[in-house]
């Protein structure tokens, strides 16, 4: 048997900046390895000027720039949810299919809500 694994904790500022270096990891693998996340990205930066340009509250308009930053970040989740259900292991296994299809589906909710505010804060206010 081996050594066990010890794991190092990090407190205050050194906690930060390592959970920030982790977070860009994260960030930089969806953007490289995930085309749905670069989409977004893309979209993220045609639609953040959009709102800031259009005649709304400034409440819409943050609204507006949330649910496009929410698509992204359960994008992000999905992507953690299949790297971890692949890790497991690639053969099928039914309980592995519904996490991965429960994420997907949390993703699509996501952009439905996108759409919505977006159709309802443009087009019927």
């Amino acid at each position: 048997m081996g050594l066990p694994l010890v794991i190092q904790k990090y407190s205050g500022i050194k906690r930060i900046i390592y959970a920030t270096y982790y977070s860009w990891k994260g960030l930089v693998h969806g953007f490289i390895n995930e085309s749905a996340f670069r989409q977004e990205v893309v979209l993220a930066f045609v639609l953040v000027p959009v709102a800031n340009w259009l005649d709304v509250s400034n409440i819409e308009r943050l609204l507006m720039i949330c649910v496009v930053f929410m698509v992204m970040i359960v994008e992000l989740l999905n992507t953690a949810i299949e790297a971890a259900i692949d890790r497991i292991g690639v053969e099928y296994h039914e309980l592995s299919g519904v996490a991965k299809d429960t994420a997907s589906a949390a993703v699509l909710l996501s952009v439905a809500i996108c759409i919505f505010v977006w159709v309802s804060i443009v087009f019927i206010n």
